[in-house]
């Protein structure tokens, strides 16, 4: 039998923990719960987690900093969830490393929809290790290996991408010197339609271009295409 993956649900409001728990449960997850950040890192140090559901919210350390603990020292991915209207935090919340992101008041349904397919694109993954063998292209010296999730710089440096930056970086390059609107971005990267306001691909852009770009202000990689999307002008070499 397959082991349900494990997701842990942050937040201060217990009637909202309590709740996502058991519809999650009834979804056949293993979850578990914890109000602050030092429950989640005591969980965290105990057993493996596969995804966290993260309020930004919390009092004290909150729900940005967090974010940014998690992705200096794990590899899960990470959904925040905003109160409505923070299009700031969210955004913040994305630049810090966050995979996708949900607002408050929301639907257990498109909270089940959104964790379906963050955990479809990780949970197969390989760890950080690279297999020997796996698909690897090459653009403008870099290399990145599909099979192991590893970006690796012309000088020979490994440059960590979170989940939803190889995702992005991937669609890309499978799709060279096509321009592609936001809208297909987000289709191609999560697998779900672009809200009215929804900037996470220009949050996700920018922080990709400052990984990869020699000058992220004038990018010659991954450009922007007026009121069209965005074009990657490399050669891909596979």
């Amino acid at each position: 039998m397959t082991t349900p993956s494990h997701i842990l649900i942050v937040d201060d409001e217990p009637d909202i923990r309590d709740l996502v728990q058991t519809y999650l449960n009834q979804q056949g997850y293993r979850t578990s719960t914890a109000e602050n950040g030092e429950m989640l890192r005591s969980i965290l140090s105990k057993e493996p987690v596969d995804l966290i559901i993260l309020d930004l919210g919390l009092p004290g350390e909150d729900g940005l900093s967090l974010t940014r603990y998690l992705r200096e020292h794990f590899d899960m991915p990470v959904i925040i969830v905003t109160g409505k209207g923070e299009t700031v935090d969210r955004i913040i919340g994305l630049e810090v490393g966050a995979d996708d992101y949900i607002a408050k008041p929301f639907d257990l349904r498109e909270l089940l929809a959104r964790i379906r397919s963050v955990l479809r694109r990780t949970h197969q993954r390989p760890q950080r290790k690279t297999e020997k063998g796996g698909p690897v292209v090459h653009f403008a010296g870099w290399q990145l290996d599909l099979g192991g999730h590893q970006l690796h710089s012309p000088e020979g440096k490994e440059v960590p991408l979170t989940t939803g930056e190889f995702n992005l970086l991937s669609v890309l390059i499978h799709h060279p010197h096509r321009v592609l609107s936001r809208d297909e971005l987000i289709e191609l990267t999560h697998h779900r339609e672009a809200g009215p306001f929804d900037r996470s691909i220009d949050v996700q852009i920018g922080r990709l271009r400052r990984k990869i770009e020699a000058d992220p202000e004038h990018p010659a990689l991954i450009k922007s295409v007026r009121a069209a999307g965005y074009i990657f002008t490399a050669p891909v070499e596979r």
